[in-house]
């Protein structure tokens, strides 16, 4: 099943992709939960029930979408740093013993197609482009034997990063050069985990006004989903809705000779196989946008 959320005239609306295109969970029954981050949380059996309702429901008028993040509310947005093999070796960094988390304020969410602010405050934004984990099913001290039955599925989304802040202010400011509004791109759809199947090697990659910058496979991860969820949940209850960006591959801006950071006018776009691809623009601050 694919999910996304969309704008509409009275707010945020949830709908599901149908055999003729996307229907509003609302409309096709008004009694399931009207956001996906509810839905998930009422469990399994509303989520059978509403997959059952956009395969009956009626079609959402054809044209373009404005959509959302899939889960625009989350209550962590939760990161993973040097968690590619073969970025580790781009970086020069031996590869750490330990997931290395950190997190973004849900206030950098983003949509597909979404124009994504770069900020006067940095001169050296950078791509990243990651595959996100939505969690479905909480919990504190999961077991990795279990973790991915927690997990509801996957989304494609973009690490942006203002490297100046996060790399040369005083102390590393990871969190606030992670943080800048629209600076964690999450989307299109929500790709249940039934339908993405095995994510041990999908294709990963980037690319900026259509020249491929970033290109791997989650086999290059240190630590893959099980063991990332496990992690976590030692650390801090997971709750649905919660979003895992789980590292990028090799290929970023900071390591190339000569450096790369993005500018107004690129197109930045991240594909992963079986879960979709996600396009954002960038513009510049004072462009009015």
């Amino acid at each position: 099943m694919r999910w996304v959320t969309y704008r509409s005239a009275t707010g945020p609306r949830l709908a599901g992709v149908g055999a003729e295109g996307y229907v509003d969970l609302q409309s096709a029954d008004p009694g399931l939960p009207d956001n996906l981050k509810d839905l998930l949380a009422a469990g399994p059996e509303a989520q059978l029930a509403a997959a059952a309702a956009i395969q009956r429901g009626r079609p959402l008028a054809a044209g373009a979408l404005a959509l959302l993040p899939p889960i625009p509310n989350p209550q962590k947005v939760i990161c993973v740093g040097l968690n590619y093999a073969d970025h580790a070796r781009e970086t020069g960094q031996t590869p750490p013993s330990e997931p290395v988390i950190f997190n973004k304020f849900p206030t950098a969410l983003a949509g597909h197609e979404q124009t994504i602010v770069l900020p006067r405050l940095s001169q050296q934004v950078d791509y990243e482009a990651e595959l996100v984990v939505v969690i479905g099913r909480g919990g504190r001290h999961i077991p990795a034997a279990d973790a991915l039955a927690h997990v509801a599925g996957y989304c494609c989304g973009h690490d942006v990063s203002a490297r100046d802040w996060q790399l040369r202010k005083p102390g590393g400011q990871w969190l606030l050069g992670k943080s800048f509004d629209g600076f964690a791109p999450c989307g299109p759809e929500l790709v249940t985990a039934d339908e993405v199947g095995e994510t041990s090697n999908l294709r990963i990659q980037c690319r900026i006004n259509g020249e491929t910058m970033q290109d791997s496979t989650t086999g290059q991860l240190i630590f893959p989903v099980a063991e990332l969820v496990a992690y976590i949940s030692g650390i801090c209850t997971l709750m649905p809705g919660d979003l895992i960006y789980t590292g990028t591959p090799p290929g970023v801006g900071v390591a190339r000779k000569p450096q790369v950071f993005l500018k107004p006018g690129d197109v930045v776009e991240v594909e992963i196989e079986r879960v979709g691809l996600l396009r954002n623009t960038f513009a510049a601050e004072n462009s009015g946008l």
